[in-house]
């Protein structure tokens, strides 16, 4: 079976897509092997390096990006569209694809009216709480549609969670603990505040922590804090010695190591982020992106109202609100027990292999056993 994934772009839709591959090649039956899975990108998108990295075959279509206002730019979109549908065709009949795969994002559009007019069943999976315009109109001509969030406003939507590496979505925070916090540097015994805000850092939460940080460990709270490459002037005083550490580095190679580490997480709300913490049952003080749609808010309420996650506006985060709300949290124990089971309740760690179960479903495949 020849499976086509589109999700190029962003790391928010080539992380799940990468994350069903695994699925997928993971998967043989009795008779058939593995399924043969080729990813679709553009040349300007992140997937130029994830993709071969996890050893998976890239091809490179046209990226059509849809302006979300009215430009003169938006007259360009029905000649990028016509040529990059035409060679996403030409690639699906040279793949003999069974079913087309799109995570949204410019690479995704051109791949679903491609599989369309070739007759290639289509799947989709919607991150976010509101989808994009790619998958909006995806969803119409799908077999099936598969989100994240279980209010996404999809029709035929169906809930089957973030698909997530096999490091996250098989952590066992509390076996690792030990190792993830020397490997840190940091306490094996304090509790533990982890704050970033994505792979370039966030620069309202970075002020807020350095900030509170007397505060934090005067508290006995030690903090891992991933202030982004670029932020250099982000710093922290020594602690004394015998005092909690506060621990700053550029970047976390290992996340499954600081999920491991950490008690709760300052951070914000982004797609992947919500669903890693959920499925490894870490708490967090979500703070959304204050522009956009509003669609970063809007992916944390169901962790929120599930009581595994407090929530708080870019506007209000403060030095002033970290010492009164995470620090009394952070140091009772059994608050963030609780937190952490409610998270965990929030989560879909096997999302890959319920999304990998639908796409075989719509190629016609047996789904076998995991």
């Amino acid at each position: 079976m020849r499976v086509v994934l589109a999700g190029g772009g962003t790391g928010g839709h080539i992380e799940p897509m990468l994350a069903l591959a695994d699925a997928l090649t993971r998967r043989t039956g009795a008779a058939d092997p593995a399924p043969l899975v080729t990813c679709l990108g553009t040349a300007r998108g992140m997937e130029t390096r994830l993709v071969p990295a996890r050893g998976y075959d890239l091809r490179l279509i046209p990226p059509v990006p849809l302006p979300r206002k009215p430009t003169p730019d938006l007259l360009r979109v029905p000649g990028r569209l016509h040529r990059a549908v035409a060679e996403t065709r030409e690639l699906l009949t040279e793949l003999d694809a069974d079913v087309v795969v799109g995570f949204g994002g410019d690479v995704a559009l051109p791949a679903y009216l491609a599989a369309r007019r070739a007759g290639v069943p289509i799947v989709v999976h919607e991150q976010n709480a509101l989808p994009g315009l790619a998958n909006r109109i995806g969803a119409r001509l799908a077999a099936r549609v598969a989100v994240t969030v279980p209010s996404t406003p999809l029709r035929g939507a169906e809930h089957v969670g973030m698909p997530l590496r096999t490091a996250i979505s098989g952590l066992d925070r509390a076996a690792r603990r030990a190792e993830a916090r020397a490997e840190f540097g940091l306490d094996p015994d304090r509790p533990t505040l982890l704050v970033f805000g994505g792979s370039q850092g966030a620069a309202s939460l970075n002020r807020a922590a350095v900030a509170a940080a007397d505060a934090l460990t005067a508290a006995g709270v030690q903090v891992l804090h991933a202030r982004g490459p670029k932020n250099t002037e982000v710093s922290v005083p020594a602690r004394p010695a015998g005092a909690a550490p506060y621990v700053v580095v550029d970047y976390l190679e290992r996340m499954d190591l600081a999920y491991a580490a950490a008690d709760l997480a300052l951070c914000r709300s982004g797609a992947v982020t919500v669903a890693e913490l959920s499925a490894v049952g870490l708490p967090a003080a979500f703070v959304p992106l204050p522009i956009g749609n509003g669609e970063q808010r809007l992916n944390a309420l169901p962790v929120v109202e599930a009581g595994g996650a407090v929530l708080v506006a870019d506007a209000d985060l403060s030095p002033a609100w970290i010492e009164s709300e995470l620090v009394p949290l952070l140091t009772d124990p059994q608050a963030l027990s609780a937190l952490a089971e409610h998270a965990a309740a929030a989560g879909t760690p096997d999302a890959d292999e319920r999304l990998a179960d639908l796409v075989l479903q719509v190629a016609g495949r047996e789904v076998g056993d995991r």
